[in-house]
């Protein structure tokens, strides 16, 4: 198992490296740029991006007492820049690192990366690792929360179907589940907003944030309740449709075992049937569903928060992930990217390990990589 360890880790090196490449050489190709933001913003054309015009552009245009065309201007690369002084260009692309040829940027950037050294976000005054440890809380507490919820009911639920297949109860809640399923979450987050956070019924969960503004001040009894109290709303809506796959699975691989030779030798021992299905089963029809565990809390981590995020005014990664690519912010897309990947290929290394403590019958060691 050691080595195949060391095999996953190396491997890892060269599918983060191509991530990276590819993704900037996209960049690369993209229309818009940072340098293009600014001369927008200074334009007045752009105001959707997170203003700070400072650095080399703020102090160039204040040297020039925010005189930036002139007789010497000439027609840049940069769409919208004609008529600035060319000196202001080059401060552009100076403060942005645009000054270096491209290959030179990208080992430069895998040089900071392996010292996880983000840099400082292009257009907030923030250190990149500053921003996302900023975030961290809401994004956290959204997969957290709702991987567990997610299994702690669908395990049970998916156990119960297996067991009444074919009842009125398994397709009643199969009918129930598969709706669920077909609803997108963020049609779902606004009508719990329109139910109950003062939409046009009950306003009885907050709206915004994670925590109320006198989240300080409570006792601690007061601030677990509040904090649930926020959250009630957003995982309600995500978990939605997480139930379907985690029940399905977790009763078809229950119906598999149930119909194997030890189950029946079980029984004809005269154990209960408790005892079969908790005793022998459990462990065998678990190993799929509870391997999945870290794939689960990542990709809910990741990946089904933004909408989220957005509509209930939570300030989280998705959120911010989302903003920094409309705002050609790259140092931030790229960490998050960075972050995203590594974490997603140490959870696939933690699932397959999660296997083989689960059943050590299977031997990784044995397989080609």
């Amino acid at each position: 198992m050691g080595a195949y360890i060391i095999r996953r880790i190396l491997l890892m090196i060269p599918t983060i490296v191509g991530i990276l490449a590819i993704s900037f050489l996209v960049v690369q190709f993209a229309p818009g740029g940072p340098v293009e933001r600014v001369i927008a913003q200074l334009s007045g054309s752009d105001v959707s991006a997170t203003s700070r015009i400072g650095g080399a552009a703020g102090d160039f245009g204040a040297a020039q007492g925010q005189n930036l065309g002139g007789a010497d201007s000439v027609t840049s690369k940069y769409r919208g820049a004609q008529g600035l002084r060319p000196e202001f260009i080059a401060a552009l692309e100076k403060q942005f690192g645009f000054d270096k040829p491209p290959l030179e940027r990208f080992f430069l950037m895998l040089w900071n990366y392996i010292r996880f050294d983000f840099g400082e976000s292009y257009f907030r005054d923030i250190r990149v690792v500053d921003l996302i440890v900023e975030k961290l809380p809401v994004s956290i507490s959204l997969g957290l929360w709702m991987t567990l919820l997610s299994y702690g009911i669908s395990i049970p639920l998916g156990i119960r179907k297996a067991v009444r297949d074919g009842s009125r109860f398994d397709m009643w809640t199969s009918g129930v589940i598969i709706v669920g399923y077909a609803i997108p979450g963020f049609l779902f987050a606004v009508l719990l907003i329109v139910l109950f956070a003062g939409g046009s019924f009950f306003d009885w969960f907050p709206l915004k944030g994670l925590t109320s503004d006198n989240w300080a001040s409570l006792p601690w009894y007061a601030k677990i309740l509040d904090y649930f109290w926020h959250l009630a709303l957003p995982l309600t809506a995500m978990a939605l449709s997480a139930f379907a796959t985690t029940t399905l699975l977790t009763k078809n691989s229950f119906l598999d075992e149930i119909r194997k030779q030890y189950v029946m030798t079980a029984r004809a021992k005269g154990l209960t049937e408790r005892s079969v299905l908790y005793g022998h089963v459990f462990r065998n029809a678990m190993l799929i569903v509870i391997a999945g565990f870290p794939g689960a809390f990542i990709g809910a981590f990741f990946a089904g928060s933004l909408l989220i995020e957005t509509i209930f005014s939570l300030d989280g990664l998705g959120l911010l992930g989302f903003e920094s690519v409309l705002n050609r912010d790259y140092p931030v897309v790229f960490a998050t990217l960075y972050i995203f990947s590594l974490l997603g290929l140490v959870v696939g290394l933690i699932s397959d390990l999660t296997y083989t403590w689960i059943d050590p019958r299977i031997d990784f060691e044995t397989r080609e990589v």
